[in-house]
């Protein structure tokens, strides 16, 4: 039976109503916002379902594809919205979901968010943004320092040139590695001669003047799939994305990348680009930057450093010693919305030198006119939010000694459960913590030595049954709904780089406690019960393997 909601009558009345007069003390949207100010991890705990419902059961409740004719009272359809959506949502700030890269949000960020939203600027020209335009430079020019640590001569000098650009924001680390891309292979195929240069001209075009076979970016086997896209969207293709091998620890291999520009060279294909990346997604590593940078410098491409997830360790003065050599990158990507604590929708891309956005500038007669300081002269996106609003505040209020003490308490965190798991029996830990994901998977320890006495074969068997047991308890503890850890796919060295699916935890979330990680391993000792038939394989196979050594 579909409930009735009560409907408003249709007037202008009523619409002016909507956009001037709020709610009354004693309607749901007031009781929400009371709510939501007076203990935010409170509310979601309230509001979001413990129990997981069947995504074919939430669909019944968006089913309908017409528009409504007529309107509901503002408080009903809040009401509506609680019980279908919100309680159905992914609980991303919960302590105990700890596999997601989104995390808990500070509280000032809600009424703060409001006052967004009811400025409601477009930070893509100045007659539309105004201050919005000078406090999103600043903030570029602050991630921009964070990273490259120039003197005050040269931000004076720069951060607020309406000819130069220190960054860009962008709604995520998708558009800004697309964006270094962009202006990376706009620089590499830039006019020279009667040839007018890959924006004006186009991609055939440009190969052809400069007598190129193909382009490449070069970026290690753990790269972001974002990229993937950037390739396509830049029209060299996802085979012009060349994968260079990683080691035991996930980083690129300097000398494999060498190897493969020389490689690409020689069959006349123009490497313009290689990607180091400061903080994985299956396992948080970061490549060697120092080394890349020299190889890059040496063959004459642009490097870019996704630091989406990692970049925010710069913030630490413990740690920002592990992304030594970032400093020496072209362009950095940096999502505020992961470790910054920011909501959704705040990525940055930074660039060295001022000018180098000069490679994709753009101007229109009726926007963005020469000599303006529109920040969409240089920005893939056009009308955008002023998101960097909630990044200046949170840089003030948290201040860069908060951030050190979040960004050192995740990585502690996150050595304390890799150290807790390996002094588990029945757990093994896949990938050490650089920073703070680690990866692991349940495996009792008599399974472990028969994978280490088992022949190839069986033990490609035994790991494809292990790889089902995984998937098991991870979906199953999802839809406990209780805690939450993701999952991936890694090639463990220790295992002859076979394909594994491991746990994937990520302990940025500072209300996530020691306890809690505990209580998820017992969780999934627990679910691992529930698979008898499974797990009753396994044995049989492990009996087989120990009989044959026997």
């Amino acid at each position: 039976m579909v409930s009735e909601h009560k409907t408003a009558d249709v007037s202008f009345e009523s619409l002016l109503r909507i956009f001037t007069v709020p709610e009354g003390p004693d309607s749901t949207l007031t009781r929400i916002e009371e709510k939501l100010s007076r203990n935010l991890n409170k509310f979601l705990r309230e509001h979001i379902v413990a129990e997981e419902k069947p995504l074919r059961e939430i669909e019944k409740d968006f089913s309908n594809a017409s528009i409504p004719e007529q309107p509901e009272f503002v408080s009903e359809h809040t009401q509506h919205l609680l019980d279908s959506l919100v309680s159905h949502s992914v609980h991303t700030s919960a302590p105990s979901f700890i596999g997601h890269m989104t995390s808990a949000l500070p509280y000032f960020l809600m009424p703060l968010s409001k006052i967004m939203i009811a400025l409601n600027q477009n930070l893509v020209k100045i007659e539309t943004s105004k201050a919005f335009t000078p406090l999103e430079r600043q903030v570029l020019g602050m991630l921009h320092r964070l990273i490259y640590g120039q003197d005050d001569k040269f931000y004076s000098q720069w951060m607020h040139s309406a000819n130069h650009s220190l960054g860009a924001f962008c709604s995520g680390g998708t558009i800004a590695n697309i964006t270094a891309l962009w202006v990376a292979r706009n620089n590499a195929l830039r006019a020279q001669g009667n040839f007018k240069g890959v924006e004006k001209e186009g991609l055939f075009k440009a190969m052809k003047h400069y007598g190129y076979e193909g382009l490449a970016v070069l970026v290690s086997e753990r790269g972001h799939y974002s990229l993937k896209k950037a390739a396509d969207v830049l029209g060299i293709g996802q085979e012009g994305l060349v994968a260079v091998k990683t080691d035991n620890n996930n980083r690129i291999c300097p000398d494999a990348l060498h190897a493969k520009i020389v490689e690409l060279k020689a069959q006349n294909i123009k490497p313009f680009a290689v990607i180091g990346v400061a903080g994985t997604t299956e396992t948080g590593s970061i490549d060697p930057l120092k080394s890349i940078a020299q190889i890059c410098q040496q063959e004459d491409c642009h490097f870019h450093v996704d630091a989406a997830w990692g970049g925010a360790t710069l913030m630490s003065n413990n740690y920002r010693h592990l992304l030594d050599g970032v400093e020496l990158a072209d362009s950095v990507t940096i999502d505020a919305h992961k470790q910054l604590y920011i909501p959704m929708g705040a990525g940055m891309v930074l660039f060295k030198k001022p000018d180098a956005m000069k490679s994709i500038e753009h101007h229109a007669q009726y926007i963005l006119r020469k000599g303006s300081k529109d920040l969409g002269s240089h920005t893939l996106e056009g009308s955008r939010s002023g998101m960097a609003m909630l990044v200046y505040a949170a840089m003030h209020i948290i201040s860069r000694p908060g951030y050190e003490l979040l960004i050192d308490q995740s990585i502690e965190k996150a050595k304390f459960f890799a150290g807790h798991i390996e002094q588990q029996d029945d757990f093994e830990l896949v990938s050490e913590p650089e920073l703070c994901l680690l990866t692991y998977r349940y495996v009792p320890s008599h399974i472990q030595t028969a994978l280490e006495r088992s022949s190839d074969k069986q033990r490609q068997e035994l790991n494809d049954l292990l790889n089902e047991l995984t998937k098991f308890i991870q979906k199953r503890q999802r839809e406990t709904g209780k805690s939450f850890v993701s999952r991936t796919r890694l090639n463990p060295e220790r295992w002859g780089r076979l394909n594994t699916i491991v746990f994937r935890v990520v302990l940025a979330n500072p209300l996530t406690g020691c306890d809690i990680l505990g209580s998820v391993l017992k969780e999934q000792r627990e679910i691992a019960k529930q698979a008898p038939k499974l797990m009753a394989k396994i044995e049989r196979l492990v009996d087989t393997i120990n009989h044959s050594q026997s």
